[in-house]
């Protein structure tokens, strides 16, 4: 690569990264997420579905030229920055043929509309925070498995002979447990209905909402949160680190720039002293 053509790619990847073009990409996001939304109802197809399609085709081929001009900006150095492999998966999905036995990909267009999350920055601000969240939600989540295992169990063994459309074995009352769990009528359909037989049979239920829903839920809530404030402060620290560098860059500079002016002044003095002394 010449040194003109990698100051080209750099001004042109400059531009690809620019406010007003990122501006321009969210605008055909949201355009199209409108169209594709349009196009599940028959009576719109009816009146402008050749329109629907057409507006289609064009934000799809912005897409394509805006992806090809970055990897011609970025070179290989694309493929290193996962938001722009995301980019690249989702838009290449929608270039796969949409009949036959791949029909079903018409339906996964709308995943276009997830490029959202990669152009604006608070989008990815939060995915980059829950990402950082993984390694303590995993553990969270073994808790709430566990958790959820040993209840299934005890359910299975005590009220699976009396309600098996309920607890006939492991897996159904690990479901019948995750709907006690988010709280969905299940106080109506599934505990008071076993406490006619079993009139303490709440407080299985009940210290099972209160391990779930109360306890581990909000604890699976504060590890993300948590992440995402480390994200957020990483981030601001990266940013005053910037600032400080150029301030210190800039310091520097103008600190230069009076050398010189004191050397200039002093050659000056030093003709102007000659010249007068010359008289």
């Amino acid at each position: 690569m010449t040194l003109s053509e990698g100051g080209h790619r750099a001004r042109l990847a400059a531009f690809m990264d620019s406010e007003p073009v990122q501006h321009a990409v969210t605008a055909a996001i949201v355009v199209n997420a409108v169209t594709l939304g349009l196009e599940t109802a028959p009576s719109v197809m009816a009146e402008i579905g050749g329109l629907l399609r057409a507006i289609d085709r064009i934000i799809l081929g912005i897409f394509v030229v805006e992806l090809s001009l970055k990897l011609y900006a970025q070179g290989p150095r694309f493929f290193l920055r996962g938001w722009n492999l995301f980019d690249f998966v989702i838009v290449g999905m929608a270039l796969l043929p949409s009949a036959g036995a791949l029909s079903v990909l018409r339906a996964l267009r709308i995943l276009r509309v997830l490029r959202l999350i990669s152009v604006v920055p608070s989008m990815r601000r939060v995915v980059t925070g829950f990402l950082a969240a993984l390694p303590g939600v995993s553990s969270v989540l073994a808790l709430l498995l566990l958790i959820f295992y040993v209840y299934a169990v005890m359910a299975t063994r005590l009220y699976g002979a009396e309600f098996p459309e309920l607890f006939a074995t492991v897996g159904a009352s690990m479901y019948t447990l995750f709907q006690v769990m988010t709280l969905d009528d299940w106080s109506e359909s599934v505990v008071r209905p076993i406490m006619e037989e079993h009139p303490y049979a709440w407080v299985m239920f009940v210290t099972f909402v209160l391990a779930t829903s109360f306890a581990v839920l909000n604890l699976f809530i504060a590890v993300i949160v948590n992440a995402m404030q480390e994200q957020h402060a990483a981030e601001e620290a990266k940013t005053r680190r910037e600032v400080e560098a150029a301030a210190h860059k800039d310091a520097e500079a103008l600190a230069a720039h009076v050398v010189a002016l004191r050397e200039e002044v002093r050659v000056l003095r030093g003709m102007l002293e000659r010249a007068l002394a010359g008289r």
